[in-house]
């Protein structure tokens, strides 16, 4: 049996209705969140400002209809979990592992790797294609411009 450590949350359509946008947060503002018990009373807790920035990103992404899952940098994912993230198959994430571009432990038998590496692999690869993109139009325009 295979734990995904990414576990997506979104809202249904109602929920989404419900949900508005959080008001920026100026200079000095404190801001609170305030929990309603269903048994009556409630509880405040303090965010720092970058705290609620975040919360405010999560909510505007979930009132798109966007599905939302939160991740710690050092936190340890799955060949599974990195393949959907890097948009590719997870036996070339194993590749990728055994060549030394994506750092990784065993954990038991299962391969780990830093969610900070697969991002940064991410960021790599992305440069790539982005490099590989541009040198196909540059191709293609020298080919045009020279008749080929």
């Amino acid at each position: 049996m295979t734990t995904h450590v990414l576990q997506f949350v979104g809202l249904s359509k109602q929920g989404r209705k419900k949900v508005g946008s959080l008001p920026k947060a100026a200079r000095g503002d404190a801001v609170e969140v305030r929990v309603s018990r269903a048994k009556g009373g409630c509880e405040t807790a303090l965010l720092p400002p970058e705290a609620a920035a975040l919360i405010g990103v999560v909510l505007d992404h979930l009132r798109q209809g966007q599905r939302v899952a939160v991740l710690a940098e050092e936190q340890e994912i799955s060949p599974n979990d990195a393949a959907i993230i890097l948009g590719i198959s997870r036996p070339l994430v194993v590749h990728r592992m055994d060549v030394g571009d994506l750092p990784f432990r065993y954990v038991g038998r299962h391969r780990r790797a830093k969610l900070k590496d697969v991002l940064l692999l991410k960021r790599r690869l992305d440069a790539q294609q982005t490099a590989i993109e541009a040198l196909a139009e540059n191709t293609d325009a020298l080919m045009r411009s020279h008749g080929l």
